[in-house]
């Protein structure tokens, strides 16, 4: 009970000590909290990565294999030997598939996905925690 002056309240050294131990907590939760965090971002980005990927690897595939027999069969049933329109047309469906896989992929990528939000608001209401614990010790004299 030597923390405690004789008017019942509490010394100055006995609240920095309080205000050490508690800062000491909330930091290494905070870590632990970023740790599983940056854990999960980094899920997203491997996920945005492989869409991404995936996206480009079909694009190439999808232009190789497909152009080459749709072209073909299209131009020769359908628009009576028009292959350069089959050949427009098969690229537009091709490209649509394309840029729906890349956009899945950059928006997993996107920087609101990367941020830390849950990190971020801890730590300004650790902030303000702090700054209401030191306020209270100052006027607590």
């Amino acid at each position: 009970m030597a923390a405690y002056r004789d008017d019942g309240q509490r010394s100055i050294g006995a609240l920095l000590r309080e205000l050490a131990e508690g800062s000491t907590t909330l930091l290494r939760q905070e870590v632990r909290l970023a740790r599983v965090e940056f854990a999960s971002l980094f899920r997203g980005v491997g996920l945005g990565t492989a869409y991404t990927a995936m996206g480009g690897v079909f694009a190439l595939l999808g232009t190789l294999a497909i152009f080459t027999g749709v072209i073909l069969l299209v131009g020769d049933q359908w628009l009576r030997d028009h292959y350069w329109l089959a050949a427009v047309i098969v690229t537009v469906i091709t490209g649509v598939m394309a840029y729906w896989l890349a956009n899945r992929g950059k928006s997993l990528l996107s920087p609101r996905n990367l941020a830390p939000a849950q990190t971020v608001a801890t730590l300004k209401e650790d902030k303000e925690w702090l700054r209401q614990q030191l306020t209270s010790g100052a006027t607590s004299r």
